[in-house]
Parts: structure tokens; C-alpha cells; sequence
């Protein structure tokens, strides 16, 4: 049974009001909303002292472990517009054949959701909160993994969902997605000329933008990885996380949920530093980050074999940039040499398969390590966003003729 059948069918949440993030002015909550008069994104603001006196950690633990285990955190107010496929706590994984005199080192393997992404979370929310405001036409630009999670919940809620991918999307996301039941388009272009079709359409076509922080609450599903982590680890959290970072949604979501914790005396102590991780050939955060700017200007060309993070231009390049230098953390891209490198160091060694995006971290954590900038008593997790069986994998071609002799030597 998961956590929220066991909710009465009315309830309250704790969810005040909206809030621009950038200007800080208030907008309601219980309304259709997208972004802020300032064209920036919504975050929800919740009564965290009317919740911290109403809910437990002991409470919690016994509850499913689950996604909804945390539905005080978050903002669907009456459980028959939850929409779900089973989000189970994924597994944190210490990869201690890599750590070679280094601090722990774990993955936090997102691959086990439904839909076999992390996007699973922020989508099935996004999803959720579609059906208690009444949409039920839902658009979105995606690399991949996204348009798929929205398919399989716009699906689950019987919604009608229009899908938007980059030519060179993968071939198994794109045909995932059209059999989850979204309509689904190549476009000659990169994510962001699939968000200008997703929003130049909405006037002809009636359909709801639903592409990264346009919308309020993809934040809040991706913010239960904190909440998910931190319970993981007994209230407690790690020294360092690797996030894997195109439109950012997680790396904020997490970092609200960690301040949110903060504030309710959930959390004690000294946050975690946030390491958002780029490709060299798409790094506008990193580059914002290193000229100390507070907005990251278009990449141009933007290539890479992570294509997850392959994001030219991110309407939340502010909060992603707040949550790095609030942190202490930093901003950092690998080459994708080192991330096949790193994934098939992982795979072969530890019997992890990892997505590319997952192996952009892996690849930073090295990195880093050697650059100093963490240290080998610090305690890290990586973020592995995705399934790596979702992705091309190299070719493995050895045969063997059973109707002749075998050399069993040439083969053990």
C-alpha cells in the first residue's frame, strides 16, 4: 500500500503561497500558475512551524517507503488527484571498490523509479497538481527522459499529452515515449527550440507549457531526493552531492528541501555542499559560476554524449547559481571522454550501470579529488539520474559455432 492511500480524501497541505524566486513577490497557490510577473519561476512556500509541530520522524519511518511517505512536504491537496506508478525510495549504493583512500563514496541509483529516470518525480507532482487545477492538456520540450515520465503520468491521469525532442534524442526514448501514449515530434533543434514550439503553441493549441520551472511544482517531487536522502541516512547528510545539471530542477528542489528540514530542526549542522556538473561542450552554469555572475548567458553549440545535460540556456540558472555559491559547493564540467571513461570504469568494476548523466558525476568526483576541491575525508553522493539500460550501449559481437570444436582455452 502506498503512503497516501491511507489519507483521508480531503485534507489540507501545509502550502501558504506561491513565491517568485527571483523578486520574492507572492502569488496564490491554489490557481493555475506559471512563471512570476518577472518571467521566473514559482517556488512553494509552506507553514514549516505549523508542520514541524504536526509530524514526526517517527511517524514518517512508519509509514511505506515511498514518494507520498513525505505528502505533508509537499503540495497535492486531496488525495484523489495524486497520481502515481509506485515511487519507491531508491537505494543508495557504496561503491567502496572506487574510493581508494578517499571518504565514502555512494550512488544514489534513480534509475529504480518508474519510467527509469528520476524525472519520475518531478513529473508525477507536476502531473498531480495538473489534475486538482484542471488541466488536462499538457505540452513539453524533453531530451528524453522527461517526455517519457510525462507520457507515462499525462497517461495515468488520462490526460492528453505533445512531446517535443531534439533530433538526436534516443531512439528508445522517443519510441518510449509514443508507446506511454504522448504524441512525440523530432525537431531539428536543440531542448530550447522545442520549448519555443511548446510555448509559441499554447495560443493555437490550448495545451499547458509544461517544460523545466514553468510550472511550480516539478520542484517540489524532485526536493523529495533530499527529503528521500536525508531519511536514508538518519536525518543526517552528506558532505558533498554531485548533481548532474541541465535545467537544475533537482539540484533546487533539494536544496529547498534541505533548508526546509533546516528550519523545521529536522536538520542540524552544516548543509551539504552542492556540486552542480556540466559537460565541457554545454557548461553555462559552470562558466556564470566562474565569472561570478548570477545568470548564465546561451551556450552556443552545445554538444555532448550526456544529452540529459545538454541544456543551452536554464530559466533557473539563478537558483541553481544561489544554491551552489549558498552551499559553499561549486559548478564544474568534465569532457565526454571522461564520462565514458568513468562509466565504464563503474560498470566494470563495480557492476553498476550507469547512465551518461551519472557518469558526468562519477567523472567531476575524480576530478575533483585531484583538483582539491574535495577532499578525501569528505563523504559524497552521486546522482545517477537514469536506468543506464536506456541508453546505446557498446556493441558485443563474439559468437560461437556450437556445431564445431571448442577451444575452451582461447575462451577461459
Amino acid at each position: 500500500m502506498s503512503a497516501f492511500e491511507n489519507l483521508t480524501t480531503n485534507r489540507s497541505t501545509y502550502v501558504t503561497h506561491l513565491e517568485c524566486g527571483l523578486k520574492g513577490d507572492r502569488y496564490e497557490a491554489d490557481v493555475i500558475q506559471q512563471l512570476s510577473k518577472a518571467g521566473r519561476p514559482l517556488l512553494v512556500k509552506y507553514d514549516l512551524q505549523g508542520l514541524a509541530a504536526n509530524i514526526s520522524k517517527t511517524e514518517l519511518a512508519q509509514r511505506p517507503a515511498d514518494l507520498w511517505r513525505y505528502r505533508e512536504f509537499l503540495p497535492v491537496r486531496k488525495t484523489e488527484n495524486v497520481v502515481s506508478l509506485g515511487e519507491s525510495h531508491t537505494p543508495l549504493i557504496r561503491l567502496s571498490e572506487l574510493e581508494e583512500n578517499s571518504g565514502q563514496l555512494i550512488v544514489k541509483d534513480e534509475g529504480r523509479l518508474p519510467t527509469g529516470s528520476f524525472k519520475a518525480r518531478g513529473l508525477c507532482m507536476a502531473v498531480s497538481m495538473a489534475k486538482e487545477l484542471g488541466i488536462s492538456k499538457l505540452a513539453m520540450p524533453t531530451n528524453g527522459n522527461a517526455g517519457a515520465a510525462l507520457a507515462a503520468y499525462a497517461s495515468r491521469a488520462g490526460m492528453q499529452s505533445y512531446v517535443f525532442c531534439p533530433e538526436d534524442t534516443p531512439e528508445v526514448n522517443v519510441r518510449e515515449i509514443a508507446a506511454q501514449g504522448a504524441k512525440v515530434w523530432r525537431v531539428n533543434g536543440l531542448i530550447n527550440d522545442c520549448g519555443r514550439i511548446v510555448g509559441e503553441g499554447k495560443a493555437a493549441t490550448g495545451w499547458f507549457d509544461f517544460s523545466t520551472l514553468k510550472e511550480p511544482y516539478r520542484i517540489e517531487g524532485k526536493k523529495t531526493m533530499g527529503l528521500e536522502l536525508a531519511d536514508q541516512l538518519g536525518w543526517n547528510v552528506p558532505d558533498v552531492i554531485f548533481y548532474p545539471t541541465g535545467g537544475g530542477t533537482g539540484l533546487i528542489g533539494m536544496w529547498k528541501a534541505f533548508n526546509e528540514l533546516k528550519t523545521m530542526g529536522w536538520l542540524s549542522g552544516k548543509l551539504p555542499r552542492m556540486v552542480a556538473v556540466q559537460a565541457t561542450g554545454c557548461a553555462p552554469v559552470v562558466k556564470a559560476f566562474e565569472e561570478g555572475t548570477r545568470h548564465a548567458e546561451l551556450w552556443k553549440d552545445a554538444h555532448t554524449v550526456a544529452s540529459g545535460i545538454r541544456v543551452p540556456v536554464a530559466i533557473g540558472d539563478f537558483l541553481i547559481l544561489d544554491a551552489v555559491r549558498d552551499s559553499g559547493g561549486f559548478a564544474t564540467a568534465v569532457t565526454d571522454e571522461s564520462i565514458i571513461r568513468g562509466l565504464k570504469e563503474v560498470s566494470e568494476r563495480t557492476g553498476l550501470l550507469l547512465c551518461p548523466e551519472g557518469a558526468a558525476t562519477y567523472a567531476a568526483w575524480k576530478q575533483e579529488l585531484v583538483s582539491g576541491r574535495i577532499t578525501p575525508k569528505e563523504n559524497c553522493v552521486l546522482f545517477n539520474c537514469a536506468s543506464g539500460l536506456k541508453y546505446p550501449l557498446s556493441e558485443a559481437n563474439d559468437s560461437i559455432d556450437c556445431t564445431q570444436p571448442l577451444d575452451y582455452g582461447l575462451i577461459g
